[in-house]
Order: structure tokens, then sequence, then C-alpha cells
């Protein structure tokens, strides 16, 4: 019964990461913390659920990634620089992961998650900004539509940077920075931020999650309990992402979040 419930927080976190390209960290990691030790019989301290959240990440970003390719809505180039900084800055933010103390980690991780939650809301009504990059890009999808879109190089590398180095630190993913910054600041289409940034978390997993093996920082029998539902839910929030709008279970992961970040916060407060 333990391991089944553990598939299903798999499927759940997998599917609402890959419909708005967070990658479900967000929810695997506070899931290892406060769900799994009543289920294993052990505490997960939270340097091991960063590190277990990094490994199951990887097969969510990589089922998410196939689908969206087969759709073609890919950016593989642009994913490429996003990786070139995000990468080597997974791998930092993994190894400072450790020195934090519990209390500091829960408040820093749930002012995030409520950061997190405000960005997703807001950018409902927030308008791209509007600029013309020097990096042009268009993408023709499977149905034989184009979108158009452009960056500038220098940014891309400081975002990369950024959202790698709090990726590795806190193994949610970091798609639930670059999906808003890449729709509101280069105007990337929805769908396209999404399935691009799925591939990105793909690649900064790897490194990331390296880096808790090198640590000793993961539990693999709660990766193997994870990752058959992680596969399941990339794949069918890949699914849901390109047939709707998912605008309900948006506002669903923002009160999630909400809720998430409050306990966090509460926690890290009275175990300072």
């Amino acid at each position: 019964m333990e391991w089944i419930v553990l598939v299903l927080i798999g499927v759940v976190a997998a599917m609402f990461g890959s419909i708005v390209g967070l990658g479900g960290g967000i929810i695997i990691v506070p899931a290892v913390i406060y769900i799994a030790p009543s289920l294993i019989g052990q505490p997960v301290d939270h340097a091991t659920a960063v590190g277990i959240s990094l490994t199951v990440l990887i097969v969510t970003a990589l089922a998410s990634t196939l689908s969206y390719a087969k759709r073609k809505i890919v950016d593989f180039r642009t994913a490429m620089l996003f990786f070139i900084t995000s990468g080597p800055a997974a791998i930092i933010g993994s190894a400072i992961t450790g020195y934090l103390k519990a209390g500091t980690f829960q408040l820093v991780f749930g002012l995030f998650m409520l950061l997190m939650a405000g960005l997703l809301i807001a950018r409902d009504y927030m308008k791209p900004f509007n600029k013309k990059w020097p990096v042009v890009r268009t993408i023709t999808d499977a149905t034989g539509k184009e979108h158009t879109y452009s960056y500038g190089v220098v940014p891309a590398l400081a975002i990369g940077f950024g959202v790698g180095l709090i990726s590795g630190l806190f193994g949610i993913g970091g798609g639930s920075l670059f999906v808003p910054l890449m729709v509101l600041l280069f105007s990337f289409p929805p769908h396209i931020a999404t399935a691009t940034s799925m591939f990105v978390i793909f690649l900064s997993s790897i490194l990331g999650s390296g880096m808790h093996v090198v640590l000793g920082e993961i539990n693999w029998l709660l990766v193997l309990a994870l990752a058959p539902g992680a596969w399941i839910g990339g794949k069918l929030g890949a699914m849901i992402a390109l047939r709707m709008s998912g605008k309900w279970l948006l506002w669903l992961l923002r009160i999630t979040l909400l809720v998430l970040a409050a306990q966090l916060i509460i926690e890290g407060i009275r175990a300072m």
C-alpha cells in the first residue's frame, strides 16, 4: 500500500509538472519530507529529498520531452543555450543544499514556493515584454503552424544560471521560473516554452542528481517507487497540455503551492 501511494505521488507531481513545465519537484520534495517517512518508517533529510527529486525529474522530463518532440514543439537549439549555464549552476546548487540547516531550507523553500505561486498567478495578467531581440527563432510544429519569437544570448545565459542554481538547490527542475520568463520576456508561445523547459530540466537534472549521488544523498528505494509514476505522469501531463488550456489545473497548482508554502514557512520558523 505504501508503495502504491508513492507511485501515485510520482504520477500527480509529474503530471502537474509536465503541464506547466515545472518538472514536478516542487511537489515531490515536500511529499518526500512529510509523507514518505510515515510510509517507509524513517525520516528523510532535505538534502536527500532534493537528490531524490532531481533523480526522478530525469524520468519525468524525458517522458515529457519525448511526447513534446513528436509534436515538434521543443526548441532544442535554444534549450542547449540555456543549458550552457543551467547545467553547471545545477551542480553548484546541489552541492550547497547539504550545508543548509533543515529550518533554513524549509523557510527559504517555502518563501520560494510563495514566489512561484505569485508568478503563476501574475503571468495571467502580465503582458509580454515587447522587444525585438537579436536572435530570432521560427519553429514549425507537427501541424505545420509556424511560431516566431526572439531572445538575447546574454539574458538567456543569465536566466539559465539563475534557474539552474535554484533547480539544484531545491530539486524543483526550474521550469517554474523558465516558463514565465520565456513567455513574458522573450514572447515564447506557452506550449513551446513548456516543452523547451522540460528538455532543459532533463539535462540539468542529470548533472544535479549526479552531484547528490556523489555526496551519497539519494534513497534509491524511494527513487524506484516514484520513477514509474513519474514516467506515466510525464506522458499524461504532456498529453493534457496539448489538448487543453489547463487553466483549472494551473489554479489547483497555485492553491497547492500556497498551502505547501505556508506549511514550510511555519515549520521553518519553528525549527530555527
